[in-house]
């Protein structure tokens, strides 16, 4: 009987040392996440802080790539060298796929629905010059532009839709 009382003794004083042990064990655990969170957030706006800045460059300079293979724009501002409507497609063609070229770096920053819809537009725009050149059969450059150009003028340019999905996207940054 001894021995119980003795064991009895020993777990009253165990007890509460293992109630009070188990209530520090949630208590840190729980501290210890949300300190962990806390930190990972404070990291993760100091990160959109120095990121935030380099995204919005990155939409400008693709509003400006866009801007610049915007057909409408793109025929006005490369004049074509010869008569030949083969010559001014390589030309123009030519031109768009440096423009894309010099901005390929940029995808890193926008989102791949937006990146999609650039190369769409870069790829649209080409087709639709390289019909504007099978369109007109006497390779004639200036009916090859005018055709072009009638063909923009009725429709939403690819680097209309484009753009309006960039301004879009970043007006959700705000």
């Amino acid at each position: 009987m001894e021995e119980t009382t003795q064991i009895i003794s020993y777990i009253a004083y165990l007890l509460p040392a293992i109630v009070v042990g188990i209530i520090a064990y949630f208590f840190f655990k729980g501290h210890t996440a949300n300190e962990e969170g806390r930190r990972r957030y404070l990291v993760q706006k100091e990160a959109q802080k120095q990121v935030l800045p380099l995204r919005l460059q990155a939409y400008e300079r693709i509003t400006l790539f866009l801007e610049r293979i915007d057909p409408n724009k793109l025929l006005v501002r490369v004049k074509p060298f010869s008569d030949s409507k083969d010559d001014y497609e390589s030309l123009l063609v030519k031109n768009i796929e440096q423009e894309y070229e010099h901005n390929l770096t940029q995808q890193i920053y926008v989102s791949p629905e937006c990146w999609n819809l650039i190369n769409a537009a870069k790829n649209a725009t080409i087709h639709v010059i390289r019909q504007g050149a099978m369109h007109e059969k006497d390779g004639n450059v200036d009916k090859m532009r005018e055709w072009l150009l009638q063909n923009f003028m009725e429709e939403v340019t690819p680097s209309q839709k484009a753009l309006a999905y960039i301004k879009k996207e970043v007006s959700e940054l705000f």
